[in-house]
């Protein structure tokens, strides 16, 4: 669980962006770089592929165009398996954060990730953040909403949530618990089975609700400065049922746990993320536990 304690020191450092010279590059960056800029981060940027002049000279171009291109401290260029070398560089540049921008499928308002990056959002050591709305001109961050589950991880999560929404100026953050219906137990036959029902629901509610609030004694009291909290309980599939609501409450960021890759967890994970990753409601941070971050 996050300490209590005033010390909000940048969570991540260390940020690597994997480009490639798409017809996205430019938004990309533009977007990375601010964010790195928000949170006190310096940047790593990395290409797969051949170096030529051509190519280097296109970076440089780009990266003249934006004010926060001094959070750049390198640029690095491998030729190789795309999924290798990035998932190596992250672990030997103690990398914090992985940026990875998603593309848009089909309509504005769905997006996919490819291969390569749901490979590196499953097993990289650090935390990954999912870009879906990169753009030159930045829109503001309102809304975070995280996942409350019951987990060791979720209090990290949590944490995270005020953090990043501390530093991209979002003024409300919602608490996700998502409660799975077959822990009420009750066939509803009857007014009294529908009582018994009701009854299990809001007393599953409000145990929900407590361990939440403990989580949140926890978080520096300035980090929960100007942000409006909400609580709230959702009974439906884990990961789906998150989504949605991310996405009809117009969310800007959804913050996610990674839990530790156990066997089993690691099925739950992939159960989990893969309905948000099949359909990108907005911005996705998922949060990998402490002890897989690097100093």
């Amino acid at each position: 669980m996050a300490k209590k304690t005033s010390d909000t020191s940048p969570l991540f450092k260390k940020v690597l962006f994997g480009f490639a010279f798409s017809p996205n590059l430019e938004n990309n960056l533009f977007e990375v770089l601010r964010v790195c800029q928000f949170l006190g981060a310096e940047l790593t940027l990395l290409h797969v592929g051949a170096c030529t002049p051509d190519k280097k000279q296109s970076i440089t171009t780009l990266l003249e165009k934006i004010p926060e291109a001094a959070v750049v401290d390198q640029i690095l260029w491998y030729e190789g398996d795309p999924y290798q070398t990035i998932y190596s560089q992250c672990n030997l540049l103690n990398i914090d954060l992985l940026v990875i921008g998603a593309q848009q499928h089909e309509s504005l308002f769905q997006f996919y990730v490819g291969s390569v990056a749901r490979k590196l959002t499953r097993n990289v050591g650090c935390s990954v953040l999912l870009l879906i709305n990169a753009a030159k001109e930045r829109v503001a961050c309102k809304h975070v909403v995280v996942n409350g589950i019951l987990s060791n991880q979720t209090a990290r999560s949590i944490y995270s949530a005020f953090f990043m929404a501390q530093k991209l100026g979002a003024k409300q953050l919602t608490v996700v618990e998502e409660i799975a219906p077959k822990q009420i137990k009750v066939a509803v036959e009857d007014d009294r089975s529908l009582i018994k029902s009701l009854r299990k629901r809001h007393l599953l509610e409000a145990s929900e609700d407590k361990r939440i609030q403990k989580i949140m004694e926890e978080i520096p009291s300035e980090l929960k400065e100007s942000i409006s909290l909400r609580s709230q309980p959702i009974f439906g599939k884990r990961g789906y049922s998150i989504g949605h609501y991310a996405e009809i409450s117009r969310a800007d960021l959804l913050v996610m746990n990674a839990e530790k890759h156990t066997s089993i967890l690691k099925r739950i994970f992939r159960r989990d993320i893969e309905f948000i990753l099949s359909d990108l409601p907005c911005e996705l941070l998922i949060v990998r536990p402490q002890r897989a971050q690097h100093e």
